[in-house]
């Protein structure tokens, strides 16, 4: 390494963050890239550990000690050449990765993690302001037609992928923005769309080809499935995909949002995170919403403790909620880890978000039991708790515990149970325990359905993950397909 004792020389660098009474004004990103100098000095951190467990610890295997050493040593370039090898678009994970790479730091053990995600974002935001990315087309095509359903991280990753091994490549979008749930779900404070438009702008120089508005398969007419954000034109049938294309990659997410059937349910001011998610995003984007969800002067309550209930947090706060509470069912966790017992894996300790810093009253083991009505017009106007203890791990309601809480707004972000079911219906497709799309990742069968042809991976495979995960398995699958359609591939794994 470039500065063999930087990691005792130097104390972990935090990317500058805007005050909180600046931030929650607006909706646009608040945090700052590291300054060169300050990049250098906390790449000046890694050390020469001799097992890279980051590397290990990143889901796309990302060569972390190279692109550090090369960024002490001002190769920025070279740097961006090295991240641009394993991750196709590291301004998103830059931004919006938990990080389990610097979990596994060596130097976690007993010091600060070098920032390893701030670095990737310094790297990919220098490399886009040298214009060293670039589109880099496939110097002969294969005559294969790919269709992929869904544009999100994971459709991306493919699409860009196979684009580059020389396929023709379409991808189809339900929705009137590219982007899936990093365009309709991620909040603008904590991603610009920029980022994705000027990949998209890339893509499109790579020869893929991108469809929005167009359904492929169709969508439940009822329940859960239904409140799913629709904003397609026209529907293509499962059939007709079939015949116009050589191989078919679902990448549609996991989309249908867990429900909570108490009492009240069905009252007016009870919804879905991921009905105000989008919708904020698109008035952002300057659409012109009928009937916008909006907690502006209201009392919030957020049930669901993980990061769609804190991007729900930071959204109402931005839109001048009168209160924001948010609930977790389980037990606060401990404050920090036991790094003994826990490190390289990812520990379970309580994380507090930028989100939770701009103001919210967090209540953890705490059961909702039903929604009150204010009896005017089917509003909500409380919500009737309990509180919970784990007993022979499962939750179990104390008495006497019983509260009332005021609320005019509640937002359920308790996570998701898997993808819509109509198109894999539709293509003939096995669905596993969980009601996700059934396919393997072995290498000699990778990411292949029981459907002839057809291929899934991301969240629609593997349920609600990360972003980092589906840019991984977009990855992977690109490999699979490229290998069905042509019996070998150059594609990395």
């Amino acid at each position: 390494m470039g500065k063999i004792t930087g990691f005792l020389e130097f104390d972990r660098v935090e990317e500058p963050h805007a005050p909180v009474a600046e931030r929650v004004t607006h909706f646009h990103e608040f945090v700052t890239t590291l300054t060169e100098s300050q990049a250098r000095q906390q790449a000046a951190r890694c050390m020469d550990c001799g097992i890279p467990f980051c590397s290990n610890g990143c889901p796309v295997n990302n060569i972390i000690p190279d692109f550090n050493d090369l960024v002490y040593r001002n190769d920025w370039k070279n740097a961006f050449l090295v991240l641009d090898s394993t991750n196709n678009f590291p301004e998103f994970t830059g931004r919006i990765c938990p990080a389990p790479c610097e979990v596994a730091c060596t130097l976690n053990i007993n010091s600060e993690p070098v920032g390893i995600k701030s670095l990737e974002r310094a790297i990919i935001d220098r490399a886009w302001a040298e214009g060293w990315v670039v589109s880099r087309p496939a110097p002969r095509k294969s005559g294969k037609r790919v269709a992929v359903v869904g544009s999100g991280p994971a459709g991306l990753a493919a699409a860009q992928q196979l684009g580059r091994a020389g396929h023709d490549v379409t991808v189809f979008e339900k929705n009137d923005r590219i982007g899936g749930l990093l365009r309709y779900g991620i909040p603008d404070f904590k991603l610009e769309k920029s980022h994705i438009d000027r990949r998209i702008a890339q893509m499109q120089g790579e020869g893929v080809s991108f469809r929005t508005g167009v359904l492929v398969g169709g969508m439940p007419s009822e329940g859960v499935g239904a409140t799913v954000t629709n904003l397609s034109r026209e529907t293509l049938s499962a059939d007709q995909l079939l015949d116009e294309f050589d191989a078919v990659l679902l990448t549609c997410g996991a989309e249908q949002s867990r429900d909570l059937p108490v009492s009240g349910r069905e009252l007016r001011g009870v919804h879905f995170a991921m009905q105000l998610l989008p919708q904020q995003n698109r008035i952002d984007a300057g659409d012109k919403v009928k009937d916008a969800i909006s907690a502006k002067g209201k009392h919030v309550i957020v049930i669901g403790g993980g990061d769609t209930g804190s991007d729900c947090v930071g959204t109402c706060n931005r839109q001048g909620a009168a209160s924001v509470t948010q609930f977790e069912l389980m037990p606060m966790p401990p404050l920090h880890e036991n790094k003994e017992l826990t490190w390289p894996y990812w520990p379970i300790k309580l994380r507090t978000s930028d989100s939770h810093a701009e103001g919210v009253q967090r209540e953890f083991a705490i059961s909702t039991q039903g929604f009150v009505s204010s009896g005017r017009g089917s509003a909500v106007k409380a919500l009737k708790t309990v509180q919970i203890e784990i007993k022979g791990g499962k939750p179990t309601e104390i008495p006497g515990t019983e509260k009332d809480w005021p609320a005019d707004l509640v937002l359920l972000a308790m996570g998701f149970t898997g993808p819509t079911t109509t198109l894999l219906d539709a293509l003939g497709v096995e669905r596993d325990a969980r009601g996700n799309a059934r396919a393997s990742v072995d290498d000699s069968l990778g990411y292949k359905t029981n459907a002839k042809g057809v291929f899934a991976a991301g969240d629609m495979r593997r349920g609600q993950s990360l972003v980092v995960w589906a840019i991984r398995e977009g990855r992977q699958a690109a490999r699979a397909v490229d290998k069905y359609l042509m019996g070998a591939t150059t594609l990395p794994r």
